[in-house]
């Protein structure tokens, strides 16, 4: 009957010690945890398949299960199994699914589990979507414009990546695929839940309000069917009232910089493109927090960068305070370490499985508060950023949560409550009394075994206990002959006899009693426990945002010292200046220090800049970090530069590298005109837009008219038109510098040696006509034979290329050459005059005389 409930769940069905699965549940099961099926006949040849693991390690067993996309519902025994007649009544307890694991041994990381809910408009025209984290109440839902190529929506995936999606049928099946590649477990639920009435009622029930105007999306119908299904999925399935969830908020995309999911991937925001979310990404160069929920908060920031200066500032007010003072910020993240993950210990509270040890942790973190805000000071002190003085006093403190817990848990708890030995002496009078019987009676029987050996003569002889036999007195085989006639003998083991007696029998009913009671009683004063803790939940939520708030600043303002970061100017024009800035990922692996580069952009001055140069040279890099201090900017952080003057951009658009789609028939070149076709539909004049190579999946003249049309469309967008680094090998691009007036030619520096080309990484002004594609192949091992012929081929095609009686057109590269023989300049008197100099030896008057002399020898052709 449970599985017919849940048809596309895996049950895991309590008996005993075990969770047994039945029929196809036990063969997929036993495939996937790699364990043992076996079956039970049910009548005749009729055989049931069988799988089952030990209740004490299902948690782990649940996890895999969930980690490859499964659902698994939970079922316990709710009847008393002593008066059941028959089988003992069972019901679901839980649901586990992808985007609503809560159980802390389950968690794979500190990094928030979401659930979305997506919900279509029912003109077609955007998508309500709800975001839910169980595990520390997090709840936010948004319109999302329905474009095209759905890079609005899939760019909210990527920007929270949820573990799970619930739909209603109506959502089309090839969207589903779509998120489903993009590692997204699609779960359907009944429509009826997403239908904007009934979803209302769920939303203004839960949070026992009139009207949904205090959220901000009274008017919204498709946030709010996603929001109510979302919420009511979540309580369906956890079986709870999720009263710790306490708040929805709905954020609308004004409020924040928008990157979008191929912008997030290019940039690496929290995943990187080779090595997922393990590889180094800006979240994890920057992450140095020290809780949990500091972690969280960070990359919310850095995924949803601000666009309101004064917000921004805010943020950093908070950071420069503590990167001025070293020891204020040593001291608070020293301190910050005894903090436990409070937020989710409140989430678990409010479900009703927080451990013994979680408990422990909150009342030692909670603990932690006072001497941590004294080491800041009082919130009154006008010296203190709001943001700070907000965190302080958000840092409440609980002293009679924290009693209440220290009365009630022993030092050293087991790590579950069930099996006993959590409550601690003195907190229940009834508890002492039967833990008083029980021990009296072990004391009895240890003084029972003294007695009987003296009697009996039998040293060996001693009293064990097994949950199947109970207590006996055991006698080894030797022994037998000793043991006296009154003794009853209870089973025969492989070393001796078992035996036991009338007092014995009394005994251990008693202490069978007792310990079943203490067990009993546990449990109730722990769940009683857990329900008076219910009510510090709010409290312990506000707590957690101040922890989070001062731990993301101290960790910014540690960054920020450790790397030499510098604070950011934010304003509202069109204007990006950057002097010396840094890829902040980049330059923590460069072996010999990381060559900073300058950026000025003006969306009405030089608006795009045409960026040529050698393969390896540093172009993508360049773009990258350009587009990285902005968002780091705006997520109010320090950056990796010398000076920064940030514009508020509104988007960051990047069409970067190439990527094939090709389980969706999509080539290399397609995907990167559909990109290019998002940035080109939804660029503003308030954008940075970051375009790589475009046109290079195509012919040349094809692609060469394409990213020349491109660069002619970004320029035509106003008189402010969107601020671009346009990097290409076409060099056919350059002379667009003389025709469109906000576009600049730069490129980057290389020193060539007859033997060798060095990349020096310096962006400068100016063109180049050379990519030394030919030698960064010798550098990834190409064969000498295929770069000696490339070699010819380009002199072939470099000398058909230029007209008869014309000289080759030369761009503005500089080149440092050491070949003196390749040369003719390079033993010029001039220079020998200039060697011979000692600058220390001359006063500003007579290097100005000489620096005459020289230049006059050199335009007269006398070198003396």
């Amino acid at each position: 009957q449970l599985k017919a409930q849940h048809p596309d769940t895996i049950l895991f069905f309590r008996i005993g010690d075990f969770y047994e699965t039945f029929n196809s549940d036990a063969e997929l099961v036993a495939r996937e945890l790699e364990i043992v099926l076996t079956s039970r006949s049910k009548s005749g040849d009729n055989r049931i398949p069988l799988a089952g693991v030990p209740y004490h390690s299902a948690e782990g067993y649940i996890t895999k299960l969930v980690g490859k996309g499964y659902r698994v519902a939970v079922c316990e025994q709710v009847g008393d199994p002593k008066t059941a007649k028959g089988i003992v009544k069972r019901e679901i307890s839980r649901i586990i699914t992808p985007g609503t694991v809560i159980d802390s041994a389950m968690l794979p990381s500190s990094a928030a589990t979401y659930l979305m809910a997506l919900c279509p408009e029912t003109k077609g025209s955007a998508w309500g979507t709800a975001l839910l984290d169980i595990t520390t109440g997090e709840f936010f839902a948004s319109l999302v414009d329905h474009d095209t190529g759905l890079n609005n929506l899939l760019s909210e995936i990527a920007r929270y990546r949820p573990a799970e999606c619930i739909v209603p049928s109506t959502v089309p099946d090839a969207l589903l695929k779509t998120i489903r590649e993009r590692g997204v477990v699609i779960s359907r639920f009944r429509d009826e839940a997403f239908l904007p009435d009934p979803a209302r009622k769920t939303l203004l029930s839960h949070f026992r309000v009139a009207t949904l105007a205090g959220f901000g999306c009274d008017d919204e119908r498709a946030v709010i069917g996603a929001a109510g299904a979302a919420l009511l999925y979540a309580k369906e399935t956890q079986c709870s009232s999720l009263d710790h969830v306490n708040s929805l908020s709905t954020r609308a995309s004004s409020q924040s910089m928008m990157l979008d999911a191929v912008t997030m991937r290019n940039l690496e925001i929290k995943e990187s493109i080779r090595g997922g979310a393990k590889g180094a990404t800006i979240l994890s160069t920057l992450d140095v927090t020290k809780t949990p929920m500091g972690s969280r908060l960070l990359a919310r920031h850095l995924t949803r960068p601000l666009l309101d200066p004064e917000r921004i500032n805010a943020r950093l007010d908070a950071v420069d305070y503590f990167f001025s003072q070293t020891a204020l910020r040593l001291a608070v993240r020293s301190g910050l370490t005894k903090v436990a993950d409070i937020e989710r210990i409140a989430a678990r509270i409010s479900y009703g499985n927080a451990g013994p040890r979680d408990l422990l942790a909150l009342a030692d973190s909670l603990d932690a508060l006072p001497a941590l805000k004294a080491l800041i000071g009082t919130s009154d002190d006008n010296a203190i950023p709001a943001l700070i003085r907000n965190a302080l006093a958000d840092m409440r403190e609980l002293p009679d949560t924290v009693s209440l817990i220290r009365r009630a848990i022993t030092d050293d708890p087991p790590a579950i409550a069930r099996n006993g030995g959590v409550i601690r002496r003195g907190f229940s009078s009834d508890l002492d009394e039967i833990h008083t019987v029980l021990h009296s009676g072990k004391d009895w029987i240890v003084q029972l075994q003294e007695r009987e050996r003296e009697k009996t003569g039998i040293k060996s002889l001693k009293i064990g206990y097994n949950r199947i036999f109970g207590y006996y007195i055991d006698v080894t085989k030797p022994n037998i002959s000793l043991v006296p006639p009154h003794y009853e003998r209870k089973q025969t083991t492989a070393t001796g006899e078992r035996y036991t007696l009338p007092e014995l029998r009394e005994k251990e009913s008693l202490i069978t009693n007792a310990d079943e009671k203490v067990l009993a009683l546990e449990r109730e004063l722990y769940a009683g426990l857990l329900e008076s803790l219910r009510s510090s939940v709010p409290g312990l939520q506000t707590i957690a945002a101040g922890i989070a708030a001062l731990d993301v600043a101290t960790a910014l303002a540690e960054t920020a010292c450790s790397r030499n970061y510098v604070r950011p100017q934010l304003n509202t024009g069109d204007t990006l200046v950057i002097r010396d800035g840094r890829h902040p990922v980049v330059e923590q692996g460069v072996a010999g220090g990381f060559v900073p580069n300058d950026v000025e952009l003006s969306g009405s001055d030089q608006q795009i800049l045409i960026i040529t140069g050698a393969n390896m040279a540093g172009k993508s890099t360049y773009m990258r970090a350009c587009a990285l201090i902005c968002i780091m900017a705006q997520a109010g952080s320090f950056v990796p530069a010398r000076h920064a003057a940030v514009g508020i951009i509104d988007r960051i658009f990047t069409r970067v590298g190439a990527f094939d789609d090709l389980s969706s028939g999509q080539s290399t070149f397609f995907v990167e005109m559909l990109e290019l076709a998002n940035i080109l539909n939804n660029v503003t004049g308030k954008s940075l837009v970051i375009l790589d190579e475009i046109g290079r999946g195509t012919s040349t003249a094809d692609g060469c008219s394409i990213a020349r049309a491109v660069l002619e469309y970004l320029h035509g967008k106003g008189n402010a038109g969107p601020k671009t680094l346009f990097a290409t090998h076409f060099h056919e691009l350059i002379p667009a510098e003389e025709n469109l007036r906000r576009v600049k030619n730069y490129h980057f520096a290389v020193k060539e040696t007859k033997d060798e080309v060095v990349f020096l990484r310096k962006l400068i002004p100016g063109a180049t006509d050379k990519s030394y594609g030919i030698h960064v192949a010798r550098l990834a091992g190409i064969p000498k034979k295929v770069t000696d012929r490339a070699d010819a081929l380009l002199s072939e095609e470099a000398n058909r290329s230029i007209p008869a009686g014309m000289k080759p057109r030369r761009y503005t590269q500089i080149l440092l050459v050491d070949d003196a023989e390749g040369n003719p300049t390079a033993d010029h008197p001039v220079l020998r005059a200039l060697a011979s100099l000692n600058p220390d030896d001359m006063t500003p008057l007579q290097a100005l005389g000489k620096l005459a002399e020289l230049k006059k020898g050199l335009n007269d052709g006398d070198p003396a």
